[in-house]
């Protein structure tokens, strides 16, 4: 047995070991019941809002809720980083304990009509952000300039190409030395906004994709995937996947440092995703009355590939004018000065028309 075989199998026991780790981490995550969560200490006279979501915009609503806290301390802002199904679930309110439920929601999928008429006094969903899912690395001798074709990529993620020294990957890499390594795929395991605008991309620049999955929240993955919860889950994981290659928001992959892929888009252009990028990808985007679009394959040559609005979920009538007030003002602030804080964090600000429409939309909240 060659040199390389002996490489791949030591490789092999390597991932059968570190899903072994995945998955004892995952049993004890939920056989283990930590401490109770302390209940918010609310000031007398003061609010309390509840929230519950997407992680992809998490970083971003932590510096929000803080900031906006400090200078409204009779509010106090709580928000569980659960992912977008469960927030939706949780913002619905139905088959939930009463200590789950929410005042507001968070996902990067908007509302389906089936869950609106689950809250029949009407929901605004509110785009208050939006960012990039990158195709994060681990490969040993490529730190940074991978390229990967739209086929490339989506045959990975379809379990067909197995192997970074794919002849597919080699041909957009020239001068790179690929090395003769399994392809692990790293992906979400909850119910997630960010595997929606993945898959929905997928959905659009792939026809096998489209047949046989199309696009989800939640998906059965083929081949050799390694599963995680949440955007923090998988840049985690990637760190120590030796040969992993996971979906991710471009924040936490910024946050964690890991390389990312440049992607092909529409126009056949390898684009890096950066501040520019993901502007040039929102550009093309026109947002309907009800505030629900996708972006899932921008046009431009200068615009990265995958893009996504995330949006806030609120109820048309809260029978509790402080709240309804006080969401209001949240929001508003989070709409306008918020925004400036959006691109230091590797979020993308929102266009101007977009702004207006949802501060329009916000006014709409009644008592």
């Amino acid at each position: 047995m060659g040199s390389g075989s002996r490489f791949g199998k030591k490789h092999h026991h390597l991932l059968l070991a570190l899903v072994a780790l995945a998955l004892l981490a995952n049993l004890l995550a939920c056989s283990t019941q930590g401490p109770e969560k302390p209940k918010p200490q609310v000031p007398p006279g003061g609010v309390l809002l509840q929230g519950a979501g997407a992680t992809f915009p998490s970083l971003l609503y932590k510096q929000w809720f803080a900031t906006y806290q400090q200078a409204h301390p009779q509010t106090v802002i709580t928000y569980d980083s659960v992912g977008s199904g469960e927030g939706i679930r949780r913002f619905i309110g139905r088959d939930v304990k009463d200590e789950e439920k929410v005042d507001f929601g968070a996902s990067d999928a908007a509302m389906q009509e089936s869950e609106i008429a689950q809250l029949p006094g009407g929901v605004v969903m509110l785009p208050v952000t939006a960012g990039g899912v990158v195709l994060a690395y681990n490969v040993p001798g490529v730190s940074r300039g991978l390229r990967l074709s739209r086929r490339a990529y989506a045959g990975i993620f379809l379990g067909e190409i197995k192997n970074w020294n794919d002849p597919l990957i080699a041909a957009a890499n020239p001068g790179v030395k690929l090395p003769k390594l399994t392809i692990v795929t790293v992906v979400r395991q909850d119910a997630s906004g960010t595997t929606f605008a993945f898959t929905k991309h997928l959905d659009t620049v792939s026809e096998k994709w489209r047949s046989q999955y199309g696009p989800s929240t939640l998906i059965d993955w083929p081949g050799n995937a390694m599963r995680a919860k949440g955007n923090e889950g998988i840049a985690g994981l990637l760190q120590h996947a030796v040969g992993g290659l996971g979906y991710v928001g471009y924040e936490f992959a910024h946050k964690y440092g890991l390389p990312t892929a440049l992607l092909e888009n529409r126009e056949g252009k390898f684009v890096e995703p950066n501040a520019s990028s993901l502007q040039a990808a929102l550009d093309s985007a026109q947002m309907p009355e009800n505030l629900r679009v996708y972006v899932p394959d921008p046009s431009g040559p200068g615009a990265y590939p995958i893009a996504t609005f995330t949006w806030i979920l609120l109820r048309k009538n809260y029978g509790d004018p402080a709240k309804a007030q006080v969401l209001r003002d949240l929001f508003a602030w989070s709409l306008g000065e918020g925004q400036h804080s959006a691109s230091d964090l590797g979020y993308i600000p929102l266009p101007a028309n977009i702004v207006e429409k949802a501060q329009a939309a916000l006014q709409t909240i009644t008592p």
